[in-house]
C-alpha cells in the first residue's frame, strides 16, 4: 500500500526541521556533530508534545521553535567558551540551558525553574538525552543554595537585570559574570546597576530566521578579585 497523505505529511515536516536547523547551525557557524542536531530534534518533539497540556511556551510552531527558541539559545554559544560551571536561571522549558549543554558536554549546566510542570519536563528531557552534564532543580532562586559557586549565571526570560542581580548574587564566584539575554538594548535596566556591579560587554546577536533586535549583556563586579590565573 502507498503511504497515505498524513504519514506523507508527517515526513517532510520531519526534513523541514532538520533542515532548517542544520541551515541554522551553519549560519551560526557552531561545530556540531550529526547525533548533536539528532538530540536538538529529540528535545524539539518533546517541547512540541509536552506543550500541548502543559503549555511550556506561547510559540507552537516546531520550525518557528526552531528559530526562536533552539538557534536563540545556540546563538551565544561563543560567549560561554570559558565557562565551565553555568546556573541557567528561569529557564522554563530549558532555554537556553538544554541546546546548549547539548553542544558542549564537557561542560556542567543547572537548569532552575520554580515551576513544577516545567522541571518535570525538564527532567524528562535530561533523562531521555542522556544529558549527564545536567541538573533540573526546582525552587525559588532566593531559596537555592549551591554547594559551589557558579563562574556563569545565565537568564533568557527571568527578570529584570537589576532584579536578576539582586536574586542571584549569591550564585556566582567573584570571578564569575552574568550574562542576560535581551531584545533591544535595555538601557532603562542598565541605568539602575547597582554600584557593584559593570556592564563588561554588550553584544549584539544575530539569529537565523529572527528579526527582531537581540543581544547579549555581560555584566560582572566591580570588586572582582585579581585572577591569579591570568
Amino acid at each position: 500500500m502507498p503511504p497515505d497523505n498524513h504519514s506523507l505529511y508527517g515526513q517532510s515536516l520531519k526534513n523541514t526541521k532538520r533542515t532548517r536547523l542544520q541551515a541554522g547551525i551553519h549560519s551560526l557557524d557552531i561545530a556540531c556533530s550529526p547525533s548533536q542536531v539528532d538530540s536538538l530534534l529529540v528535545y524539539l518533539d518533546m517541547l512540541e508534545r509536552w506543550n500541548k497540556a502543559y503549555n511550556l511556551t506561547a510559540i507552537r510552531d516546531p520550525l518557528q521553535m526552531i528559530d526562536l527558541h533552539l538557534l536563540d539559545s545556540l546563538a551565544i554559544l561563543p560567549f560561554i567558551d570559558n565557562s565551565s560551571h553555568i546556573i541557567d536561571v528561569g529557564t522554563g522549558p530549558g532555554l537556553p540551558g538544554i541546546p546548549l549543554s547539548i553542544i558542549c558536554p564537557d561542560k556542567t549546566f543547572t537548569l532552575l525553574d520554580s515551576n513544577g510542570k516545567k522541571t518535570r519536563f525538564l527532567f524528562q528531557a535530561i533523562n531521555e538525552l542522556c544529558l549527564a552534564n545536567v541538573t533540573e532543580v526546582n525552587a525559588r532562586v532566593e531559596e537555592f543554595q549551591p554547594t559551589k559557586p557558579f563562574d556563569t549565571v545565565l537568564s533568557r526570560a527571568f527578570s529584570s537585570i537589576p532584579d536578576m542581580l539582586v536574586n542571584c548574587s549569591h550564585l556566582i564566584s567573584d570571578q564569575g559574570q552574568f550574562m542576560a539575554m535581551k531584545g533591544k538594548i535595555p538601557e532603562s535596566e542598565l541605568s539602575q546597576l547597582d554600584k557593584n556591579y559593570k556592564v563588561s560587554d554588550l553584544c549584539r546577536l544575530v539569529v537565523p530566521g529572527v528579526e527582531g533586535e537581540r543581544h547579549l549583556v555581560k555584566i560582572t563586579k566591580t570588586n572582582r578579585s585579581p585572577d591569579l590565573n591570568l
